[in-house]
C-alpha cells in the first residue's frame, strides 16, 4: 500500500486533471452521438466539461456546471468526478449529502422519459435510487481520502510530539544537575569564600601594616564581589527552565531577531529597549520570548505572534500576544515549569510576569521590570 501511494504521490497534479478532462469529454461525445442533440444541449455539454478545469479551485462551481447536462445527458464521469472533489476538500456533510441528492435527481431526470409508459413514476424512482447509490460512492470515496491525509497530519504532530517529550526527558535531566551544581555551589564554594572575607576583614582590622590592610581591604572586597556573583548564579541555576542552550554564552537581546525569524510560526518583531539594560535582564527577555514562542507553536496552531519591546519611566520589558488558533491543537502532555521559571526570573530582577488569554481568543505573555533593576 505504502509503494502505490507513492507511485500515485509521483503523478503530477495537472496529468491527472488532464486524464480526467479527456475522460470526461469521451464519455459526453459518446452521450451526444447517441442523438441528435441541439445546440443548447452541446452548450450545457461543453460546460460540463469545462467545468473540471477549476473543480480543485472551486468544486461547487464544477458541480453546479455539470447537473443542467446531467439533466439532458446520460454521462457518468464528469458528475462523479466533481462529487469526488467536492467530498474530499469539503467537510460540510450537510451539503454533501445536498450534492449527492442533487445530482442524483438530475441523473434521474432522463429516466422519466424513457420508462415504461405504463408506469413512468416507478421507472424513475427506481432510476434514482441507483443513481443515488452512484452518487454516494464518490463522496464516500473521497471522504475517505480526506480522513486518510488527516490521519497522515496527526501521526505526524504524534511524531513531533514524541521527539518533543523526548527533548522535554533530556531538559528534565539537566535540571536536576543543575539543582546538583546549584546546592554543591552554595555549600561548598559560597562557604569558603565567605570565610575568605571574613579572614580578611578580621585581618584588615588587626594588622598595623598600611599595605597589608589594603591587601586585605582588597581581598575582602574580590571576595564579596564573588559571593554576589555566586549567589546570582546559584539562584539562576535554581530557577532555570532546563535548556541545555543556557550552558553556553548566554543570549542577549541582540539575538532576539534570529530567534523570532526561526520560531516557525508567523512573528514580528517590533519596538527596541534601551542600551542600559544589564544582561541577566536581556537573558530574561530573550528567555520570556523563547517560551511563549513555544508555546505559541505547541498550543496554539495556525496563529501568528507579535513580540513587542517597549520602555517606559519606571518600567520596561516584553510583550508576546498571538492570535487565535486556526486548526485544533494535539493535547501533549507538558511540564507546566515553563512560566513558572520566567516568573522566578521576574522575581529575580524584582519585575512581574503576566500570562493569560486576550479577549479576542488569542494569549498574551507580558513581563515587566523596574526601571532600578536595569544595571542587574
Amino acid at each position: 500500500m505504502n509503494a502505490s501511494r507513492q507511485w500515485w504521490a509521483r503523478i503530477p497534479l495537472p496529468a491527472v486533471d488532464a486524464v480526467i478532462i479527456v475522460v470526461s469529454a469521451l464519455d459526453t461525445w459518446v452521450s451526444l452521438s447517441g442523438e441528435g442533440a441541439s445546440a443548447l444541449v452541446w452548450v450545457l455539454a461543453v460546460l460540463s466539461v469545462a467545468g473540471l478545469v477549476v473543480r480543485r479551485r472551486l468544486p461547487w462551481v464544477a458541480l453546479l456546471l455539470t447537473l443542467p447536462a446531467n439533466c439532458v445527458l446520460d454521462i457518468v464521469f464528469a458528475p462523479l468526478a466533481s462529487l469526488f472533489t467536492l467530498a474530499e476538500q469539503s467537510r460540510n456533510r450537510r451539503l454533501l449529502v445536498v450534492a449527492a441528492l442533487a445530482s442524483a435527481v438530475a441523473s434521474a431526470v432522463p429516466s422519466s422519459f424513457k420508462g415504461s409508459a405504463s408506469d413512468p413514476q416507478l421507472w424513475t424512482v427506481i432510476y434514482f435510487a441507483y443513481a443515488l447509490t452512484a452518487a454516494a460512492a464518490p463522496v464516500l470515496l473521497g471522504q475517505l481520502v480526506q480522513t486518510q491525509r488527516d490521519l497522515r497530519a496527526r501521526l505526524a504532530e504524534i511524531e513531533q510530539a514524541r521527539e518533543h517529550e523526548q527533548l522535554l526527558h533530556a531538559q528534565a535531566v539537566v535540571t536536576r544537575e543543575r539543582a546538583q551544581l546549584a546546592r554543591e555551589m552554595h555549600d561548598v564554594v559560597s562557604h569558603q569564600v565567605s570565610l575568605i572575607a571574613v579572614q580578611a576583614g578580621a585581618l584588615q582590622i588587626a594588622t598595623q601594616d598600611p599595605v597589608g590592610r589594603d591587601g586585605a581591604q582588597t581581598i575582602r572586597s574580590l571576595a564579596v564581589k564573588t559571593l554576589e556573583e555566586l549567589r546570582h548564579m546559584v539562584t539562576l541555576l535554581r530557577a532555570s527552565g532546563g535548556r541545555t542552550t543556557e550552558l553556553t554564552p548566554q543570549p542577549t537581546l541582540a539575538d532576539l531577531q534570529r530567534l523570532v525569524a526561526s520560531s516557525g510560526i508567523p512573528a514580528e518583531l517590533t519596538g527596541e529597549l534601551p542600551a542600559s539594560v544589564g544582561t541577566p535582564a536581556q537573558r530574561t527577555v530573550y528567555r520570556t520570548v523563547q517560551e511563549a514562542l513555544t508555546n505559541v507553536r505547541k498550543h496554539a496552531p495556525g496563529a501568528s505572534a507579535t513580540v513587542r519591546l517597549w520602555h517606559g519611566p519606571d518600567a520596561y520589558g516584553v510583550t508576546v500576544a498571538n492570535t487565535p488558533a486556526t486548526r485544533p491543537s494535539l493535547a501533549l502532555p507538558g511540564s507546566q515549569q515553563g512560566l513558572i521559571g520566567l516568573r522566578e526570573r521576574a522575581e529575580l530582577l524584582d519585575g512581574t510576569l503576566h500570562a493569560g488569554p486576550t479577549a479576542d481568543g488569542g494569549y498574551e505573555v507580558k513581563l515587566s521590570v523596574p526601571n532600578h533593576g536595569n544595571s542587574r
